[in-house]
């Protein structure tokens, strides 16, 4: 079966997230970190961590998943979901890995 590629990006709940979580915000951002680095070890995941945009910070991963499916499990489990949103974009041309 052919993997599909997924951007992922994790819009935070304000503008100043990055600079101003409070300390119940950090430690689900904490676990969000863990969440996806579990993943990654996994091997569903290419690349994930956050985007220092000057229009204001947001978190940006790619995913290799069989199906949109568990692009969706991805989502929905991840601790960040609970205080942000995301936005999934499916990928059209993937360069493989050497």
């Amino acid at each position: 079966m052919t993997k599909k590629h997924f951007v992922l990006k994790l819009i935070p709940s304000r503008p100043t997230f990055a600079q101003d979580m409070t300390p119940e915000e950090k430690s689900i951002m904490q676990q969000h970190v863990a969440y996806w680095r579990d993943l990654m070890d996994k091997g569903k995941v290419l690349a994930f961590g956050p985007v220092i945009d000057p229009k204001g910070v947001y978190g940006l991963g790619i995913v290799e998943v069989d199906d949109e499916e568990e692009v969706t499990v991805f989502t929905t489990n991840d601790p960040a979901a609970k205080i942000n949103s995301y936005e999934v974009y499916p990928m059209m041309a993937v360069t493989p890995k050497k």
